[in-house]
């Protein structure tokens, strides 16, 4: 009201200076202090040259008001001279946050800068107000509905002011009731477990699921619409929603009152619109049927899988709207999905963007979408999805974008973000009866950013000396087909009492050339074929009679040749970390008729990812080994054996614990069988899921049996607990916490188990 009076004032003061009107000579301005001459000149509606009057003194004091930039105005005029005469708003020369501690100053800063309120902006009272209103909004919006906020202006020179905002947050008020009116076919109780919000329990001081907030609550009424809707309530309403605080506003109440209404069920399920692909073949992709349950999660899903086929096709734009008739009278609904493909479109060009140390064919030829070809969104999936099992990258994006200009064009921007392929690892574990274990190995899986594999191991422990080299290039023909080799030596101590197995020493060098052949888009078949020469060498002093006897009977010295054949199928979505598909491995590996030793080894490994949400995962496996003789071979060789117990095994258990024993030093045997089922979880009470950390809680089962055992179900070894693994700067690191169960009196258990590794 006081600025509107002295507006008033000065118009007329203005009005009475120049009464008479005249010509415009010339333009000076007064009072100016951070502002130009030209930004005034800009605002005012009159140049030199133009006639005005006191009327139009009106015009110019007004438009300079409304620039905000000045407190007063003043007009006049002196011998064809203009004289305009301004005191300038302050400037804020900063800003300064006291005791806020939920919201960051820089989070608090951003979002009062798209209102005006920053640093270098004039000074306004009214804006001030205005950020205290909205400060209040966002602590209002956390639950925090006790918060006080002052603000004190301090004048600096130059006519300058510092802002200090004081604010004493509060505590987020709790949730002393949630009610839910109007139910009738659902428990309250079952309503309120699909909430996010609840009155809290033990475990609230970490999940917070007790503190209101507006977005939590609007969230939950999402939910309860689903649940209805998902379950033929078409008519569900939310009718209204009471929130009540206390006087001391620590607390909220919560009502929700609801109206069910009927459950509807389907009728009739048609298509319509521009059937491209064969009515048969969408009617397939159409999950939710005729006499079932209305259900808008099925409705949605189904618009999808139409959306998709379509687009394999090249209607990348295809969009497929669910369009429902209801008939109150008889609670059904004919459901009509109207398919609009669209205009097909194919692909212009494909750019790889983030591969600064990846070579730019590494990546394009793991692509399924062509370029001139129309587009598939299952190829572009599949090529996705192949990129990231490379494991060269920690993430993998892919963005369709149209073409300027045309209608049936699109680019593929695939965006990838590269993470270290070098890997200095070392895997860890400890008891307290044998110490510590360790062993090293250093691999490069992109070498050169080449995409060939080159791994260098050497271990020098007091059970293992070994000095191995790998070379593998994925790509050794443009069809895809692997070609790799190793060559090592090794010196075996395994009577160590780290290794826990019984006492024999080994001599090993040797080699193998290996070939990878893809049968199919996830499925390879491999052929290798090996060389080893080994001296064994048993200890005088040892117990174990079939060592002895194996010696007696085959000898010390072996020349052993091999051929090995497999086949692989892998449909995960991550090579390091996924979340869903298998891993399947079948591998078959025969010592050949001509060498020292005939005998053959089968192993069978199986590895499946379902994702139970979007935050969890269901792991489950297993894996068979199995070992014989064969030819003039009477016994399978037990420096061959199984063994099983530790972190990649049947956790809880010390490292190669498991089976017969001789002196409380594990024999292994010929056959293996392991198991294990985990709940993969994200890193709990954080916002924004990590994707290089996870959690899960696990359960393993497992046993080796000796070729002379029948398999008893009744040995087996079980353990259950929890697992972290983070893949870290430094490379993977991974720790149990885990619990044996049926262990025996000679078991050697472990509760805590990690492996640890670095990167370079």
């Amino acid at each position: 009201m006081k600025k509107i009076l002295s507006l008033i004032i000065l118009l007329l003061s203005s009005t009475a200076v120049m009464a008479e009107s005249f010509i415009i000579k010339d333009i000076r301005v007064e009072g100016l202090q951070r502002i130009a001459e030209g930004t005034v000149f800009n605002y005012i509606p009159y140049k030199i040259g133009d006639e005005i009057s006191g009327k139009d003194a009106k015009n110019i004091i007004r438009a300079l008001f409304k620039s905000k930039y000045f407190d007063d105005v003043k007009v006049d005029a002196e011998a064809g001279t203009l004289i305009i005469k301004v005191s300038e708003r302050p400037a804020i020369s900063s800003i300064e946050f006291v005791g806020n501690k939920d919201i960051g100053s820089e989070d608090l800063a951003s979002s009062l800068s798209q209102i005006g309120f920053a640093e270098g902006q004039v000074y306004e009272q009214a804006i001030l107000e205005r950020v205290e209103l909205e400060l209040q909004r966002q602590y209002f919006s956390r639950g925090k509905y006790g918060v006080s906020i002052e603000s004190t202006v301090s004048e600096l020179s130059q006519n300058r002011v510092a802002i200090l905002i004081t604010m004493q947050e509060g505590i987020v008020a709790t949730i002393g009731g949630i009610n839910i009116v109007g139910n009738v076919s659902y428990p309250e109780d079952d309503l309120l477990n699909e909430l996010e919000s609840s009155t809290g329990s033990i475990l609230s001081i970490i999940t917070r699921d007790n503190q209101y907030s507006r977005q939590k609550l609007s969230a939950d009424l999402e939910t309860l619409r689903s649940y209805y809707l998902d379950r033929g309530f078409v008519d569900f309403v939310v009718e209204s929603t009471q929130v009540s605080i206390t006087d001391d506003k620590r607390q909220m109440f919560i009502t929700i009152n609801i109206s069910e209404g009927e459950r509807y069920q389907i009728k009739e399920v048609r298509l319509a619109g521009e059937l491209i692909v064969p009515e048969e073949e969408l009617f397939n992709l159409v999950i939710i049927k005729k006499d079932a349950v209305f259900s808008r999660k099925q409705v949605t899903k189904s618009s999808e899988y139409l959306t998709n086929r379509l687009g394999n096709n090249g209607y990348a734009f295809a969009n497929v709207n669910a369009v429902p008739k209801i008939d109150r009278e008889k609670k059904l609904v004919t459901l009509t999905f109207y398919v609009d493909p669209g205009r097909r479109a194919y692909v212009r060009r494909i750019n790889i963007e983030g591969n600064s140390k990846t070579r730019d064919e590494v990546v394009r030829r793991e692509l399924r979408q062509q370029e001139a070809s129309w587009i598939s969104t299952n190829n572009v999936e599949v090529s996705r999805a192949r990129i990231q099992r490379l494991g060269y990258f920690e993430d993998v994006n892919v963005e369709t974008v149209p073409v300027a200009g045309t209608a049936d064009q699109v680019d593929l921007d695939f965006t990838v973000t590269e993470r270290s392929s070098g890997n200095l690892s070392a895997g860890l574990g400890f008891s307290g009866s044998d110490g510590l274990i360790l062993s090293a190995n250093i691999t490069q899986q992109n070498f050169l950013g080449s995409g060939k594999h080159i791994s260098l191991g050497f271990n020098n422990s007091d059970t293992n000396t070994v000095y191995s080299f790998g070379y593998t290039n994925p790509f050794a023909t443009v069809d895809g087909i692997s070609q790799g080799f190793s060559a090592s030596y090794r010196e075996t101590n395994s009577g160590d009492n780290n290794n826990n197995v019984a006492s024999f020493n080994t001599d090993v060098w040797g080699g193998t050339v290996s070939f990878g052949i893809p049968i199919s888009e996830d499925n390879r078949i491999s052929l290798g074929f090996g060389y080893e020469n080994t001296l064994l060498k048993i200890p005088d002093n040892t117990t174990v009679r079939r060592y002895s006897d194996f010696v007696a009977r085959e000898g010390d010295k072996f020349d052993t040749f091999s051929v090995t054949l497999g086949w692989a199928s892998n449909t995960r979505n991550h090579s390091v970390l996924p979340t869903r598909g298998k891993l399947q491995r079948l591998s078959g590996q025969v010592a050949l008729p001509g060498g020292s030793l005939q005998f053959y080894r089968l192993n069978y490994e199986d590895r499946r990812y379902t994702p139970l949400t979007k935050a969890l995962t269901l792991a489950y496996g297993g894996r068979v080994a199995y070992g014989a003789a064969y030819g003039s071979t009477e016994d399978y060789p037990f420096f061959e054996n199984f063994y099983a117990g530790g972190q990649n095994s049947v956790r809880g258990f010390a490292s190669n614990t498991l089976g017969l024993k001789d002196n409380g030093q594990a024999l292994g045997g010929n056959f293996l069988a392991t198991a294990g089922a985990e709940i993969i979880f994200p890193l709990p009470f954080v916002k924004k899921p990590l994707k290089s950390f996870r959690f899960s809680a696990f359960t393993d089962v497992g046993n080796v049996y000796d070729e002379d055992e029948n398999f008893d179900a009744g040995l087996l070894r079980y353990s259950a607990g929890l697992s972290a693994i983070w893949i870290s700067p430094f490379g993977p690191v991974s720790v149990s916490i885990a619990q044996p169960f049926n262990e025996q009196e000679d078991d050697e258990t472990e509760i805590f188990q990690f492996a640890v590794g670095s990167s370079f």
